[in-house]
């Protein structure tokens, strides 16, 4: 009884983000736990390789070519979810901009470029959780895990932006739990410490990834995996009494 509170075979999981950096390792540990993946990226090659990975190593997955800011484009990957797979089980709205930013003062962030994370950050989620909504209530049941960031508990400088998008992320959380609890949806979201993934070690320099770990109470850098089991608890029956909540997972440098 207890270990299938946990068991995420036969889940249908649509991952944004998921052809790159930690929403690929995402999609393969899922795959890996037997569920049936959806890698949704904007990069659609990347998320076909990633869908193709699986699926070779005895996986079932469909990678979507997916631009989150855009209501059609997240449209066509729920269908392309629910034709492939029948429905749509978790949602882990995982991709955001971020990488691509450059490390600056807030005095000179372009106001387009303020607006395009936003616009990627939180007008995306939003979009991902309103599309994949009618499903889940339709059967009474869906988990949806938002991505945040401990830069949020932090008040970390130089992408005031991506910081302000990732804590409307956690007011998103709260109050979307409210409204669709009664249907029987949770909402949850994960705040990972600086992750060396394959993205934030191209964006960073050696220096900047050593000095994050300090003030940590594991000190040691922090990669992909160490996500993994956080977001699966949220994915699964194990959390069915849990909403509204975050979860911070950087190695303890900030506790809350």
């Amino acid at each position: 009884m207890t270990a299938s509170r946990f068991d995420l075979a036969g889940q249908v999981v649509i991952i944004t983000g998921g052809g790159k950096g930690l929403g690929k390792i995402y999609a393969q540990e899922f795959a890996r736990a037997g569920a049936l993946v959806v890698a949704s990226d904007i990069d659609g090659a990347g998320a076909e390789a990633v869908a193709k990975g699986i699926v070779a190593e005895g996986g079932k997955a469909i990678g979507s070519h997916t631009d989150i800011s855009d209501p059609a484009s997240v449209d066509r990957m729920v269908e392309a979810a629910q034709k492939s797979f029948g429905t749509i089980d978790v949602l882990i709205n995982n991709a955001s901009l971020m990488s691509a930013l450059p490390r600056r003062s807030w005095l000179e962030i372009p106001v387009e470029e303020w607006d395009r994370v936003m616009a990627v950050n939180l007008r995306g989620m939003f979009l991902c959780c309103k599309a994949v909504f009618p499903l889940m209530s339709a059967k009474g049941r869906g988990k949806i895990v938002n991505i945040s960031s401990s830069r949020v508990w932090e008040g970390t400088p130089l992408r005031l932006h991506y910081t302000t998008s990732k804590a409307g992320v956690i007011g998103l959380t709260r109050a979307l739990a409210r409204e669709v609890g009664a249907f029987g949806v949770t909402v949850n979201a994960v705040s990972p410490g600086n992750t060396q993934s394959e993205t934030q070690v191209a964006s960073s320099d050696p220096k900047y990834l050593a000095a994050r770990i300090e003030g940590r109470a594991i000190p040691r850098g922090q990669v992909p995996e160490d996500l993994v089991g956080a977001v699966m608890f949220l994915a699964s029956r194990a959390s069915d009494f849990m909403t509204g909540q975050t979860i911070n997972v950087d190695g303890g440098r900030a506790m809350h």
